[in-house]
Formats: structure tokens, C-alpha cells, sequence
């Protein structure tokens, strides 16, 4: 982990290789410090500085500044703790996490994902010192997002994961996250799956030939994730298969290219590094391709989003017989959860079809009397 600095400090070089110091917060004058960092001097300075006074060393007595080297030096940087790390705003914590192997191992999705609620975190509390966050500070974050669940829980997780190094790197003595219950989900359906007239109604409003078109081929018949979706273009592709990591799960799909994917990506339009392109032929963000394709789905009529089309090619896998293996293979997952949502749910219609017969009244059954009270008796015996 990088040794911490004090905060409004500015370093900078001299054509000469000379290093200099500045003190200065936010749009405010620089103040140069003159003494040489990590000395009683320059710690004088700075608290100065901090503090709006002028520097002066003069009438310091020659045993506190040899106390202050010591304490300096007897803390081995573990941060500012002459001046005290407790202090120290939540954006500073953020912003030393983010400099960390916990931070940097994540995919591009999640620290996207965390970073909007980073976003939020330090416009609300940013100077709140880090060391006044308690469980019952995120319990009351978690509840202001408790209208849309799931940022409750993307909430959550970002903080737990702050918290958690936090801990690791002894800038706390615990994990206040750890003890915040996630929010109940209501138990649904999710986002609305698309049906086979949804699909064709698609496809009469954009017809080969045109960009919208591509857009759902690509989605409808790769399953991937509109993260992937955009990125996903001519280099990808070997013999016939498109190889990808994908975003969020940070796995490789192999996706043998359809023939109706084909038939769209020949009538194109489509762009040089990837197959879905906007009206300039560059490629889409998968925010502003989200806005796009929900803008054409609604003027399809179609009231869907990319997601909900995932679901369908899902559905249709696994009503052709596609396997939990076979759909993790398709679709990235990892595990058997999601997979299996879609291979029970084929098993039910399946079995339902096969079985549904039985309710009728079978008339050419033969009915077998019950034997006489004699005969109950003589078997008895």
C-alpha cells in the first residue's frame, strides 16, 4: 500500500530534480513549504499552513522538536498520525481504496457500478471523518435508497468492500458495513420478458438493412449483456465462433455466429470495431445504446428493454433442451442459480404438456371389484 499523504499537498519538480512542496486547499493560494518533508520543520509548517498562520520554527525548544522527530520516525508513515487519520474525511479514504489491489481486481462493471455510488457518497459526506461512519450511517444510506432495492444492496456492497479494507489497512478497528442488513427484494419476475410477437413486431419495424436491426440480431441471437453487446465486432471473430471476456463476470463465451445473425451483419449497417454502431458508424457507450434501442423498441411498440430480450434466448435454450452447463456456456453465468431459473421453468411447461392429458377420465380403465367379506376372510387366514 502507497505511504499516505497529508492532504493539500502538492509535489513538484525543479528543472534541476529538485523536489518542492506546496500546501493548498481546493482553488485556494499555494504556500510553499520550504523545509524538508518528514522533518519537525516541515510538519511546523504544514500545520501552520493548515491552520492560517504563518510558518515559523523560531521559539520551538530543541527537546520538542527532537520529540517530534522521533514520533515521526516511530510511526514508520503508517499516515499522518501526528496529525491524526481519524480526522480525515470519507473522500480521502475513497480515494486511497481506490489506489488498492481490493479496488483495482474488480471488473469494469462493478467499479463503474460502485463509482456512481462513490459519486454519491462524497457529494453527501465526503468531509464527514471516516472515522464517525457507523453502522447505523450506512443503515440509514441503505434506507434512503430504500425505494429501488437493488441500489440499496449495490450501495451495501460498495461500502462493505471500503470497509472491509479499511479494516485490513488498520484505518479502522472494525467494518461498520458488516453488521447492515441487506434490504428485502419483493419476489418477482423481473424485468419483462420479451415474447415471440414482441420480437416480430420488431423486426417489421426494422427490417434487414437497418442499424436497429443489427442491434437486436446481435442481442437476440449472442446473449450477451449489452455491456458486451457494443463491444463485440469482426476482431472477435475466428472460423465462425466469436471469442469475448465478458464484462461483468470476466469469463469467456464462445458464440458460433447464427445464420440469422449472419444474414443481419451482411445487410449491416454496421461499424469497424464493432457490429452495433450508431447513425456515424463509431461505436456506443452501453448507456447511450440502451437509450437508442429503447428509443426503437418503442417505436416498434414494443414496451421491452435489452435485458428482457436476454431472457427470451434464454427461454428458448432451455425449452430446446439446453442444459445448466450449456446455458452457463452460452450466457457467461457462473454456477447453477440463473441457469436453472430458466431450466426448471422449461422442465414445469414441458412436464405440464406431458402430463396434462391425465386429467381427463379414462374410460377404458377396467375396474376391479373389491373382494366379499368371505373372501377378505379366507385371505386372512
Amino acid at each position: 500500500m502507497p505511504r499516505p499523504r497529508p492532504p493539500h499537498l502538492q509535489r513538484e519538480k525543479t528543472r534541476r530534480g529538485e523536489t518542492i512542496w506546496y500546501f493548498r486547499i481546493g482553488h485556494g493560494p499555494r504556500i510553499r513549504i520550504k523545509a524538508e518533508f518528514g522533518t519537525p520543520e516541515f510538519d511546523a509548517a504544514y500545520r501552520a499552513a493548515l491552520a492560517g498562520e504563518p510558518a515559523t520554527t523560531k521559539g520551538v525548544r530543541a527537546g520538542s522538536l527532537a520529540w517530534l522527530g522521533l514520533a515521526w520516525l516511530g510511526l514508520a508513515w503508517l499516515g499522518l498520525a501526528w496529525l491524526g487519520l481519524a480526522w480525515l474525511g470519507l473522500a480521502w479514504l475513497i480515494a486511497r481504496y481506490r489506489e488498492t489491489p481490493a479496488w483495482t481486481t474488480f471488473s469494469l462493471a462493478t467499479r463503474r457500478q460502485r463509482e456512481n455510488v462513490f459519486r454519491q457518497v462524497i457529494e453527501s459526506a465526503g468531509q464527514v471523518p471516516y472515522s464517525e461512519i457507523t453502522a447505523a450511517t450506512i443503515a440509514a444510506g441503505r434506507d434512503r435508497r430504500g425505494k429501488t432495492p437493488f441500489q440499496a444492496r449495490h450501495f451495501l456492497d460498495t461500502m462493505r468492500g471500503l470497509s472491509e479494507w479499511a479494516k485490513e489497512a488498520q484505518f479502522v478497528k472494525s467494518n461498520p458495513a458488516k453488521a447492515v442488513k441487506y434490504p428485502t427484494l419483493k419476489s418477482g419476475p423481473g424485468f419483462p420478458v420479451w415474447t415471440e410477437e414482441d420480437v416480430a413486431a420488431y423486426e417489421t419495424r426494422w427490417p434487414l438493412g437497418t442499424r436497429q436491426r443489427v442491434w437486436i440480431s446481435v442481442l437476440l441471437y449472442t446473449g450477451l449483456r449489452r455491456g458486451d453487446a457494443v463491444r463485440i465486432g469482426r476482431q472477435h471473430v475466428r472460423e465462425g465462433v466469436a471469442t469475448l471476456r465478458t464484462e461483468k463476470t470476466d469469463t469467456d463465451v464462445h458464440i458460433p455466429l447464427l445464420p440469422p445473425l449472419l444474414e443481419a451483419l451482411r445487410a449491416g449497417p454496421t461499424g469497424e470495431l464493432a457490429f452495433i454502431c450508431g447513425a456515424n458508424g463509431k461505436p456506443l457507450t452501453k448507456e447511450s445504446f440502451g437509450n437508442l434501442f429503447r428509443n426503437a423498441c418503442r417505436a416498434a411498440g414494443v414496451n421491452k428493454s435489452a435485458h428482457g430480450l436476454r431472457k427470451i434466448g434464454a427461454t428458448r435454450a432451455a425449452e430446446n433442451g439446453a442444459t445448466v452447463p450449456q446455458l452457463n456456456a452460452i450466457f457467461g453465468w457462473t454456477g447453477s442459480k440463473m441457469a436453472s431459473l430458466y431450466t426448471h421453468a422449461a422442465d414445469r411447461k414441458r412436464l405440464a404438456q406431458e402430463s396434462i392429458g391425465k386429467l381427463l377420465v379414462n374410460e377404458t380403465a377396467t375396474s376391479i371389484p373389491a373382494h366379499d367379506q368371505k373372501a377378505r376372510e379366507r385371505l386372512l387366514k
